[in-house]
């Protein structure tokens, strides 16, 4: 049975689960969520996810929420992206929560702000302090990913995939990676494992779409 991930292109967060789904190689397609004419608001939408977020996935009679938890059961279902030992799966979750608290929240909060709002309701005090908290969230990741290749272990995991998820978006909200050498590394890694897609081919929608 095709699993259902119901996503937009612009999501970073639908793009982790995406991502997972895609290097796992497990049948699965996309569904569109037109989240920027409200769909997400929708009681239908919100009988899917009460929480009224993407990425959401249906796999049969199971439906998931939350990029993690997605990610956690595709690695789980395919044996997968999940680490080689119950230590390696513990500091995969240290780092899908570090992610989640500390760069993917952050990074998609100050690119919303900064792309996808009227530019005259852009708050550019919020912006400058996201901007430097992201500043040491970014040290912390380049200083763990010196001398390694991937975040956990020896090979790639579900924990790249998650802190990856707003690095490869075009539009700017404060990171270059020209400044974090290894973390340019890594995702040059990342991007040349096969199978890797970029947000914008992976998913449907763009902010071309809506231009």
């Amino acid at each position: 049975m095709t699993m259902k991930l119901y996503c937009f292109g612009e999501s970073g967060n639908a793009y982790k689960a995406a991502l997972t789904m895609e290097l796992a190689e497990v049948d699965w397609e996309p569904v569109y969520v037109d989240f920027f004419n409200g769909e997400t608001r929708t009681p239908e939408y919100r009988a899917l996810n009460e929480m009224g977020e993407v990425p959401v996935l249906v796999d049969g009679e199971v439906t998931l929420s939350q990029s993690g938890v997605i990610q956690d059961y595709i690695s789980s279902k395919t044996s997968r992206f999940g680490g080689r030992s119950a230590d390696e799966r513990r500091e995969i979750l240290r780092w899908l929560f570090w992610d989640n608290h500390k760069l993917s929240g952050q990074a998609g909060s100050t690119r919303f702000l900064m792309n996808f709002l009227p530019e005259e309701k852009r708050p550019a005090e919020v912006i400058a302090f996201y901007q430097a908290r992201l500043k040491s969230t970014y040290k912390v990741l380049d200083g763990h990913l010196e001398g390694r290749d991937w975040i956990v272990g020896d090979a790639p995991t579900v924990a790249d995939f998650a802190c990856c998820g707003y690095l490869y978006y075009p539009e700017p909200f404060g990171f270059d990676r020209a400044d974090w050498p290894n973390i340019d590394r890594w995702l040059a890694a990342l991007s040349a494992l096969p199978g890797w897609k970029h947000p914008y081919d992976l998913m449907p929608g763009s902010p071309a779409d809506r231009a």
